[in-house]
């Protein structure tokens, strides 16, 4: 990976995606294409491949995907594992097609089983089942995980993985119910301050333990792991389980991160656990030595990644 590559950011207006496009940048590469979507439907296998025969990318950074939280995981079941699939399969085939030197495939922790052994290691994947209300999705990045490691084994391409876990940050989606649980809450207590509400009701005890990762550190490993040397990634990983986790290691309980994004947004009334609802899976934490290993590690503390995404949050508000 040099300067001179041309770099193709497949999702670059979403949450990963503008983040590797903006630590690109920062880092001094000039040659990189875009497209959004309305320009180029990634789901249409034609316009892929008129794509990348007119631009012919080098690289390619595959963080394009449909993404929701619960409520819209458990209600669109079939749009999201079949957009998902259709975006990988359409992008990864013609980076093939095209003599892409090395691909990256942006997943998430959510391929593991739901009661993986914690921390979640790399070989936890296809032990067990996936959470139920995310498994489609859950399916569809294992499918794109598979898919390179297969293109590898019978190409010999370079396509690499890595799985990060939880993730927030600027550009993330702040939909009342669509959202993740850092952009719920913000919006939450943010609203129920300019509301002078009394309270704030969360789902749950807030016992679950949780990791997050700021989403600059996900572009930064995201990189680094597209700059690795070819013999010193497969001497990491396995033809079959080549994929490599990203995370912070660190645990937070729900209770934690509601009372730090409470101090944040500055709102002086109470919170109420609502023990009724499901907590969800009690942890959820991934093992990162083998990336640490190599040289990554985050740096953005929860506290400080917080305090940036409300601050984002709030500009984006007076747009």
């Amino acid at each position: 990976m040099n300067l001179n590559d041309k770099i193709y950011i497949a999702g670059h207006k979403g949450l990963v995606g503008s983040a590797i496009l903006k630590e690109l940048k920062l880092q001094g590469f000039t040659n990189l294409v875009t497209r959004s979507k309305k320009n180029l439907n990634l789901t249409n296998q034609i316009d892929v491949e008129q794509f990348f025969d007119t631009e012919k990318p080098d690289l390619v950074f595959l963080s394009a995907a449909k993404v929701g939280g619960i409520y819209s995981n458990s209600l669109f079941p079939a749009d999201f594992i079949y957009e998902n699939i259709m975006i990988q399969t359409n992008v990864i085939h013609a980076a093939y097609k095209s003599g892409v030197k090395r691909l990256l495939f942006l997943g998430s922790t959510c391929i593991y089983p739901k009661f993986a052994f914690q921390p979640i290691r790399e070989d936890a994947l296809l032990t067990g089942p996936l959470e139920e209300t995310n498994e489609p999705y859950a399916v569809a990045k294992i499918t794109g995980l598979k898919m390179c490691e297969s293109y590898n084994r019978q190409f010999d391409t370079d396509y690499r993985s890595i799985m990060p876990t939880n993730l927030y940050g600027a550009n993330d989606n702040f939909h009342s119910k669509n959202s993740h649980v850092i952009p719920a809450l913000i919006q939450r207590f943010h609203n129920a301050k300019i509301n002078k509400e009394t309270e704030v009701s969360i789902w749950g005890s807030g016992k679950a333990l949780r990791e997050f990762l700021y989403v600059d550190d996900l572009a930064s490993a995201a990189i680094f792991v597209m700059k690795l040397d070819k013999t010193i990634y497969k001497a990491n990983t396995e033809p079959m389980l080549s994929h490599l986790n990203v995370g912070t290691g660190v645990e937070n309980s729900i209770s934690q991160l509601a009372r730090e994004i409470k101090k944040i947004v500055n709102f002086k009334g109470n919170i109420i656990f609502d023990k009724s609802m499901p907590d969800g899976t009690p942890r959820k934490v991934v093992e990162v030595s083998k990336l640490n290993s190599l040289g990554w590690k985050y740096s953005v503390e929860l506290n400080d990644g917080l305090r940036r995404t409300y601050d984002w949050y709030k500009e984006s508000l007076d747009k």
